[in-house]
């Protein structure tokens, strides 16, 4: 016979039928008489209840059934005469794949603190909560390629050992082999990198961003959608060391036209796991953030308003309310600033064009006003930036005499600027990191809770 999985068994054309469910046990109660196990599987948020009775078992059988146990169970699916479910099995079989030693077992019946559960990452994915946005992130990363793939978008797959700094940030994390314990110096001292395993200093990637252009500009329209890495100092909860990025590159496109694929892609995840994790998102709403669905309903339901970074800046400046961090023009704009444009005054997301060309990316295109370029961050309620982009710079003398300006070194550049000298074309892309979408679709406060196992300073375990 074969099983059946956890979120298929309420399907009403299976009552009365003889099912085989396995998963792991969550609470286990009754008397002499009956005993009530919830049993899940990771399907789904939900439980299946399964009834033993004692006529039929003895209690040596049942003994091992405790919580965190995985148990095999045959039994006939019936029509519950029980509250909070629809169906139970009666159980005609059992057999315990694994014990959990109730004295050891980390998660019991009583609530646990999402603190407590980082500290026991390789455990905590079996919790409801931690189950339910793991499903809502698998889900999403299927929403982000089939969105692409419906418009004719390539994935493309870019390299995660790089010799360039994309942003120009400096955190990165070194790539070596050479022996920390013993390193070869050339004669002025410095680290000999000729004789690490690619001949010249590589680290991590901050981003994929230079090569999805040099894809775009040869198969129209790409994404990437994978790992990435900054070594900053940042102890937030918005802050990871290793986590993932959406960048999509699309050539013949100006910035309207990239403002216009940001809305409409970042509307299309939030639907699809509405539609496709109602009972995960109820769930989290239920523990977590009581607005959580009228939240994802909002955004989905407006136009996000567009307006520009210096007229956003007036309004800061003319709010009356006191930030703390000041705003002025040229100002790197704060999490508390964004999220008062969105929450606030326009109570709806803001896209925000045209910054100050000193806080933004090298690469970005400059307007006429000799100031200011044509970026764009999408701003959204709770989170603040969710994505930022911009049409990127197209003539090859202004993109050359920028990277002059800042000392990037021509070494890690002219590959880059070789798209701008063979068939230049305007093009634009963004980059949306992929923990800040699963925090809002789920409610929760903190980016380490939304991927499996966080990787922030001072801490790499599991």
């Amino acid at each position: 016979m074969k099983r059946t999985k956890i979120i298929d068994i309420f399907n009403p054309e299976l009552v009365g039928s003889t099912v085989e469910v396995m998963g792991w046990v969550r609470t286990r109660r009754g008397n002499k008489h009956v005993q009530f196990v919830a049993l899940n599987d990771g399907s789904t948020i939900k439980n299946i209840q399964i009834v033993f009775d004692m006529e039929r078992f003895s209690d040596d059988e049942l003994r091992a059934i405790t919580t965190g146990a995985a148990i095999h169970v045959t039994g006939k699916l019936v029509e519950s005469m029980g509250k909070g479910q629809s169906v139970e099995i009666q159980a005609e079989k059992l057999k315990v794949f694994g014990t959990a030693d109730p004295e050891t077992y980390p998660l019991q019946k009583k609530g646990h603190t999402l603190e407590f559960l980082r500290e026991k990452a390789h455990l905590r994915p079996r919790t409801n909560t931690f189950g339910a946005i793991l499903r809502v992130r698998s889900t999403l990363a299927y929403a982000i390629h089939r969105f692409f793939q419906e418009r004719g978008f390539f994935y493309l797959n870019t390299p995660l050992i790089t010799a360039s700094d994309c942003e120009g940030a400096g955190a990165m994390f070194q790539v070596t082999t050479l022996d920390l314990n013993n390193l070869p110096r050339t004669e002025d001292g410095k680290v000999d990198f000729s004789a690490d395993f690619f001949g010249k200093p590589t680290a991590l990637t901050v981003s994929g961003q230079l090569e999805g252009e040099l894809g775009a500009t040869a198969l129209g329209a790409i994404y990437t959608f994978g790992p990435t890495f900054r070594a900053e100092n940042s102890n937030t909860p918005r802050h990871l060391s290793e986590f993932w990025m959406i960048e999509p590159e699309m050539a013949f496109y100006d910035i309207t036209d990239n403002m216009d694929l940001a809305e409409d892609f970042i509307k299309y995840c939030v639907n699809y796991a509405l539609d496709h994790c109602r009972d995960d998102i109820d769930f989290l709403s239920q523990m977590y953030d009581k607005d959580l669905v009228d939240r994802l309903k909002f955004v989905v339901e407006h136009d996000f308003v567009r307006l520009t970074y210096t007229e956003g800046v007036e309004i800061l400046r003319n709010s009356g309310k006191k930030f703390e961090f000041p705003v002025d023009w040229g100002t790197d704009l704060q999490s508390e600033h964004e999220r008062y444009l969105v929450e606030e005054h326009f109570k709806r997301p803001v896209i925000l064009t045209d910054y100050p060309k000193e806080i933004k990316a090298f690469y970005m295109k400059q307007n006429d006003d000799g100031r200011t370029v044509r970026a764009m961050d999408v701003l959204f309620p709770q989170i603040g930036e969710i994505i930022g982009g911009s049409e990127r710079e197209a003539d090859y003398d202004k993109l050359l005499t920028r990277i002059e300006e800042l000392g990037i070194p021509m070494k890690d550049m002219w590959w880059y600027l070789d798209t701008r000298r063979y068939g230049s074309v305007p093009h634009a892309g963004f980059g949306l990191g992929f923990e800040r979408l699963v925090l809002f679709v789920t409610g929760m406060t903190n980016i380490r809770d939304v991927i499996p196992f966080p990787r922030t300073p001072n801490n790499a375990e599991f």
